[in-house]
């Protein structure tokens, strides 16, 4: 925080280039709090911190990339990916500077100002977790031009629909979708620049080392302020089409000043990334690393033992998990699969979990193995910049169960079908509003009226507020599934399950599953005369990816309400997948 205020009272110029030295000297003398932080905004473009930490910490490792041991999954095709899934087989590690972080992402600025990209611009990213993602991300934004991150396993399609939807003029992507981009090769006229990142370049595409590595080094000569457009991220709707989700770099600011007050982050800290960078969550995470000018880990592999081992091995004292892997590391642990005394864990010091409702029980199993650890866990939508809208915070534990309290900068309230607040305790639609709000869903002033009205985000969470302030949730207003942290979006299995010639109609729910959280089920209608097994349905659906694919066949009616509309409360309800978070939250 010492450096950030310090930067700033530099005006980050070239005269702060110039006197570096004398910066570092004062900051030894400096003693700043965090009082003094937290009454100060920062107002500025987020590049500007990769440029202080470069300047300021430039020969200090930021990050390193630890593939372990992945043979076993080498050819696993896309369809089968997890959250994260592992191409390059072997073991080996990679590291990076703050200086060589700074300069790839001035080389890839230059390359993309050389063939063309303004300000305003957009360009994709379609790269599984890498030593490159973040450089490539920066990259762009130097351009003045809107990051486009992907999801790794949208299909061909999906990928089409979403640079046509963004706009996006360039793509840079890796070895694992080339025969996806293949596919789409000749949709995508929008799309004039295609650069490759990785050993074996299709035809069709330039190669992102061999040009980026003639470019030039230093920063180009565009100005940005944080009201600038930044980035573009998709979240899919109830049609089952993604919307585009416009960001500011005041949005990505205000992530890394959320994460870092939440847990008092300083650049003694070596945070853990395991989940996907095209996540805000995970890329958002992070940004408490670069606020702070401190190291980073990404993790290719989600195995208790590679977990654990990067902890001990690299000195983690940060971790954010999804509520698979710390169930999975605590089976482990009490299956004696893993042994803690082989690991070196003293330096954890913090926990944290989101993307998905946690059972208290989770977090009292946690406890016992780990007393120590300080937990948090925070609520977020990539609408609200990912992290910390809502947070627990670390001082809160006895509250485990709810999402916490209004996060720092952000406002919360809990509002019926009117807007208007209810009383304490009732349940009613969460509603949040900060610095991280998104600018709009892009193209679409329909949709964004709908959520974004004056300020406000509505969730579509259904909430209730306890008599200490604390917020739990309780049901979506939404049909959306999270299961393992990551979205499903009924409407899209649907519409593959009614293709299949012996399915009259067919509806997913959410159900309630230990591990996952929640699991999508398919209640399927036969047409009359028609015979068909779980086992032929489970068939069918191998042409899904694997995430989207349901975990449950139920052969039953579908009842739909006058106007056509599934009638999925009634499903709910017979079910038991009614108030599915709240029991989630209490298990």
């Amino acid at each position: 925080m010492v450096d950030l205020i310090l930067y700033k009272f530099y005006n980050y110029s070239k005269t702060f280039m110039q006197h570096g030295n004398m910066v570092r000297h004062e900051m030894r003398f400096m003693n700043v709090k965090w009082s003094m932080v937290e009454r100060e905004e920062i107002r500025m473009p987020i590049t500007e911190l990769l440029v202080r930490n470069a300047q300021l910490y430039g020969h200090e490792i930021c990050l390193k990339e630890i593939n372990l041991d992945l043979q076993e999954k080498h050819n696993v095709i896309w369809k089968e990916y997890e959250l994260i899934e592992n191409n390059p087989a072997g073991e080996y590690r990679r590291e990076m500077t703050w200086k060589v972080f700074d300069e790839k992402a001035n080389r890839f600025a230059n390359l993309l100002i050389k063939r063309g990209i303004k300000k305003g611009d957009k360009v994709a990213i379609l790269l599984m977790n890498c030593l490159e993602w973040l450089p490539i991300y920066f990259g762009i934004l130097k351009t003045g031009a809107l990051a486009v991150p992907l999801n790794f396993r949208y299909t061909a399609e999906e990928i089409r629909y979403c640079l046509d939807l963004s706009d996006s003029v360039a793509l840079i992507f890796g070895p694992e979708f080339i025969g996806r981009i293949e596919a789409i090769y000749d949709q995508i006229p929008k799309v004039k620049m295609l650069f490759y990142a990785g050993e074996g370049r299709p035809s069709f595409a330039e190669s992102y080392d061999r040009l980026t590595a003639n470019c030039c080094s230093e920063a180009p000569d565009i100005k940005l302020t944080d009201e600038d457009e930044a980035a573009i991220y998709f979240s899919s709707g109830t049609t089952g089409f993604p919307k585009a989700i416009l960001h500011t770099h005041r949005s990505l600011m205000s992530a890394c000043v959320t994460e870092a007050m939440h847990h008092g982050q300083t650049r003694e800290d070596n945070f853990l990334c395991i989940p996907p960078l095209y996540h805000t969550g995970a890329k958002m995470h992070w940004f408490g690393s670069l606020y702070t000018g401190s190291k980073a880990v990404i993790l290719r592999g989600i195995k208790p033992d590679w977990i654990l081992r990067t902890v001990s091995e690299e000195k983690i004292t940060i971790v954010w998990l999804l509520v698979p892997w710390a169930q999975d590391i605590l089976d482990a642990i009490e299956s004696g699969e893993v042994k803690l005394e082989d690991y070196e864990l003293s330096q954890w010091r913090l926990m944290h979990i989101g993307a998905q409702p946690v059972p208290p029980s989770l977090i009292h199993r946690w406890k016992n193995y780990f007393p120590h650890h300080d937990y948090d866990t925070n609520y977020g939508l990539s609408e609200s910049t990912g992290p910390g809208c809502v947070h627990l915070g670390i001082e809160n534990i006895h509250k485990v169960g709810a999402i916490g309290v209004p996060g720092y900068g952000w406002e919360v309230k809990i509002v019926d079908d009117k807007k208007n607040e209810v009383p304490q305790g009732e349940v009613g639609e969460l509603a949040v509003k900060g610095p991280g709000v998104m600018k709009c869903y892009y193209k679409d002033p329909k949709a964004t009226a709908e959520v974004l009205q004056d300020g406000w985000l509505y969730t579509g969470d259904m909430a209730r507020m306890d008599e200490d302030g604390f917020i739990y949730l309780v049901d979506r207003k939404k049909d959306v599934i999270i299961s393992g942290g990551e979205n499903i979006y009924p409407v899209q299995i649907e519409d593959f399950l009614r293709a299949h010639e012996a399915i009259k109609d067919a509806a997913v729910i959410g159900l309630a599953e230990p591990r996952l959280g929640e699991i999508a089920a398919a209640i399927i209608e036969l047409k009359p005369g028609y015979t068909c097994t779980e086992e032929d349905i489970n068939g069918f659906c191998m042409a899904l990816p694997r995430y989207k694919r349901p975990r449950k066949i139920i052969f039953d009616k579908v009842p739909r309400n006058p106007t056509g509309k599934i009638e999925k409360p009634k499903l709910r309800e017979k079910y038991g997948a009614l108030a599915l978070v709240e029991k989630q939250t209490t298990a």
